[in-house]
């Protein structure tokens, strides 16, 4: 028998689908280490990437930020967070927020940048506030690379969430760490496949959230920008020609 026979049996295994240490339960866990990873980073960074965006301040920062935290291998950052820590999940959760902020961060700055500066002009001298400008223009416009970063960051943590195992009985790096303690190949084999399987669906259902929000913002296939932009210049036009037909009218 070979080994993907073998991880197929293994995967195929009733045994394996039960219990605290079945296929469900490390799904989840995994599931739940995830998202509370993806929730906590972006409580941090995307209020400052949407800021950083709206005033057009910090973006070498950012750029210089999201790098060096890009470059930071991760499980090296696991341990030293391992030794701060010891044993449990907030070593491998504190490493995961690091490993996802960069990619919420960037989406963020870059949403909000992309917009037409003229549209926040527009809505600030219809007597908008800038928190109203910000929530009701900026964010909706950047809607769609928000969600293109909400989905680079959770595609890169639930594929290293398998690192939580190292320090913590949890998710589904258990199966990886366990195999490899043990040679038992096809219990690793089985695991890297869930793991696979795991992010490409993610990958999916988050494919068609940024899809939706880019329908959102383009309803009917026209972009909220060309149509406040197309908005704007007729309101421009009108007033010019109606201070024409004054001057027009008072001149004798």
């Amino acid at each position: 028998m070979n080994l993907f026979s073998e991880t197929l049996a293994w995967l195929s295994d009733p045994a394996n689908w039960a219990g605290p240490s079945g296929i469900p339960t490390r799904l989840g866990q995994h599931l739940a280490i995830t998202a509370i990873a993806v929730l906590l980073a972006a409580v941090i960074s995307l209020p400052a990437g949407v800021l950083i965006g709206h005033t057009r301040r910090g973006a070498g920062f950012v750029g210089g930020l999201t790098g060096a935290a890009r470059a930071l291998p991760t499980l090296g950052v696991l341990t030293l967070l391992g030794l701060a820590f010891g044993i449990g999940l907030a070593a491998p959760l504190l490493a995961l927020i690091v490993l996802a902020i960069p990619s919420l961060l960037a989406g963020a700055y870059a949403g909000v940048q992309s917009v037409d500066p003229t549209l926040p002009s527009a809505a600030r001298a219809i007597g908008l506030s800038p928190t109203q400008v910000i929530l009701r223009v900026e964010v909706p416009l950047a809607l769609p690379i928000l969600v293109g970063g909400i989905r680079a960051a959770t595609l890169q943590v639930v594929s290293t969430a398998t690192l939580a195992a190292y320090t913590a009985d949890f998710g589904l790096g258990r199966y990886l760490f366990a195999g490899l303690k043990t040679r038992d190949y096809p219990q690793m084999l089985g695991g890297t496949i869930l793991v696979i399987a795991l992010t490409l669906a993610l990958d999916v259902v988050l494919a068609c959230c940024q899809r939706a929000a880019q329908r959102v913002r383009d309803p009917g296939g026209t972009s909220g920008s060309k149509k406040l932009s197309d908005a704007t210049n007729h309101d421009r036009t009108n007033t010019v020609q109606h201070l024409h037909l004054r001057r027009k009218g008072s001149t004798p």
